[in-house]
This record gives structure tokens, sequence and C-alpha cells, in this order.
């Protein structure tokens, strides 16, 4: 299993990275992306910091990815700074996208699906098609979501997705112990997200991430 959007103690979650790891180790998992919420303040600080525990993540059989989550900054600051994260080591980039339930900057989506540097789009509300077009087209993944309230609009996102190949990705978003899921906890988000049985295997699948891994 993989979860590509996690949060520690470095922004707003409840365990340390080593934790975390061995947590989700625990639960089956052999892909972990450290992404704390970053702004021009911290990002390069966050990527140096969690590239400290790959070793112990390599210990319990995870792989570590190093990342940040651009998160609340203004639009025209996303391409910077994902340039930057990529610079300074990040081996994933998510943007914390126009959830329906926090005050995201409009033209953040759109911000973020043009900036080839941007691997995910986290939450990404009520996304556009023009927007999950250019995702696309820049091999950017538009995230389902299992936190509470973000996963409102989890539905709308794969019916845009489906309708302009645009891939998905589903992640717990977790800052607490209890918010890593179980193999059937990430196939019911799956499906409760409208996703049929082939997309849930594909959507779920180590293999579907060979744009990000390569």
């Amino acid at each position: 299993m993989y979860d590509l959007h996690t949060h520690t103690t470095m922004s707003d979650g409840e365990l340390l990275p080593t934790e975390l790891i061995r947590r989700a180790a625990v639960l089956g998992y052999t892909i972990i992306g450290i992404t704390d919420h970053a702004d021009a303040s911290n990002i390069d600080t966050l990527v140096q910091t969690t590239e400290k525990v790959r070793a112990s993540a390599r210990s319990y059989g995870v792989r570590l990815l190093t990342g940040v989550e651009i998160t609340h900054v203004p639009p025209d600051e996303i391409a910077v700074l994902a340039a930057r994260a990529k610079a300074a080591g990040a081996d994933i980039v998510i943007v914390h996208g126009e959830t329906t339930v926090e005050p995201v900057a409009p033209g953040t989506n759109a911000a973020a699906c043009a900036c080839p540097d941007v691997d995910v789009l986290a939450h990404p509300g009520l996304i556009s098609d023009e927007d999950a077009r250019m995702a696309a087209a820049n091999t950017i993944a538009l995230e389902i979501t299992a936190r509470g309230g973000h996963n409102r609009t989890n539905g709308h996102i794969v019916q845009v997705a489906r309708a302009t190949g645009c891939r998905l990705v589903v992640n717990s978003d977790g800052h607490a112990p209890g918010d890593l899921m179980t193999a059937d906890d990430r196939t019911a988000v799956a499906r409760g997200a409208g996703m049929t049985e082939e997309e849930c295997r594909t959507a779920l699948d180590i293999a579907s991430l060979a744009w990000l891994l390569a």
C-alpha cells in the first residue's frame, strides 16, 4: 500500500516522522510520503529534516518520499515554491487544493495544475474540467482523500478525472495515528467516491505510481 500525503509534528500532525513510518509499516504500507504544510518560511527545512529519517524508513521496509504540501500560499508563488522544494531534494510536491471547507485562495487549483514541479493536487474541491485537463497534461494526480470535510467532493473529483483522463491517488491526509487506513479502509474510500472496481484496482495499486517513482 501507499499513502502520499501525511503530516507529522513538523507541522500540525501528532506523530514524529519515525513513529508515523513505523505505524504505517505495521499496517502494510511500503511507500509513505511525508508532506508537511509548507510555505516560503519552512519549505527547505522540511525537506532537509525529513531526509534524516530515510534510513529508519528503510529499516522498516518503507520507501520514504520526502515532500511538502504547499499550503495557503498566493497562487503566483506556487510554481516558485514547487521548484524550490524539488531543488532542495523533495521526492514529491503536493499542493493544498481548493477544498470547500477552507479559505484557499481562488486560482490555487489552476496554478498547481499548470506547474510541472507539482505531483499531486490534494483535495481540490469542485475542480473544473479545464484545470483537470492541465493536471493531466502535466502528469499531476488528483487526490481522493479520507480526511473529513475535504472528502465531501470526492465524487465530483472522480467524475472530472474520468472525463479528462486525469490520474487519481487515494491518500489519508493523515494527522493522527487513527487516520492511517487499512486496506479495507482504502477500498471503502475509493468505492465511496464512486470508483468502479477496476478504477479502484488501478488507483490503489502501487504500480500506478510509476509516473512518480521513476
